[in-house]
């Protein structure tokens, strides 16, 4: 009974969902995930270690050769470098992660921080040093903080469009439904918003 009341519910509730909704509905989606994105690896919390754009670690191998190698004995030498680190290290926008030994991931915006807490054999090649370098010189995350206040005022454009409303028809003496034309002018202001707001993603994805 309870489902056939849902159902019934539903049924009435969509035709008075209008396109404007969707697309709200899909700008508060990419909002939440951009959103996300930004936030990974900020934090020790769950799942957010978990979100990140590159992730550098040790990785136990057998030395290759190969006639293209110069020098050959590099590789042999790294390997003995490298040991039995397995460190790894995440990057995000704000912050890195390190999973030194295998267990839970200690993260924060400080490299020098994280340096402290791992030992010269479990990062001998300064993986933590490299994440660090890449997030400064590489890594930029403003473009997407401005999609995202961008997005965040379309959606509030969108939100004034006008909606169905019921009116009675002087001439029948029944009630329409009737749902205004939005406004011109807030139609292309939004437009505009959510395209820069596009492009800016767009750029800031193939940048990184």
């Amino acid at each position: 009974m309870a489902n056939v009341r849902f159902a019934v519910g539903i049924q009435r509730l969509i035709p008075f969902l209008g396109y404007h909704h969707v697309l709200m509905i899909l700008i508060a989606i990419a909002i939440i995930l951009l959103s996300l994105l930004l936030a990974g690896c900020s934090s020790s919390s769950p799942l957010i270690p978990g979100i990140f754009l590159i992730s550098f670690y040790y990785d136990d191998y057998t030395p290759t050769y190969d006639p293209t190698q110069v020098d050959p004995g590099v590789t042999a030498a790294i390997a003995n470098i490298v040991g039995q680190a397995m460190l790894e290290v995440r990057v995000g926008y704000f912050g890195i992660c390190v999973n030194p030994d295998g267990g839970s991931f200690l993260c924060s915006n400080n490299a020098t921080l994280l340096a402290e807490q791992v030992s010269v054999d479990q990062d001998p090649l300064n993986l933590i040093w490299v994440a660090e370098t890449f997030k400064d010189e590489v890594v930029f995350p403003y473009l997407l903080i401005i999609a995202i206040v961008l997005a965040f005022i379309t959606f509030l454009l969108l939100a004034t469009f006008p909606g169905w409303h019921e009116e009675h028809d002087a001439r029948t003496g029944s009630d329409i439904d009737i749902k205004p034309f939005p406004s011109r002018p807030v139609s292309q202001v939004a437009l505009a918003h959510i395209f820069i707001a596009s492009i800016f993603v767009l750029v800031s994805v193939l940048w990184q």
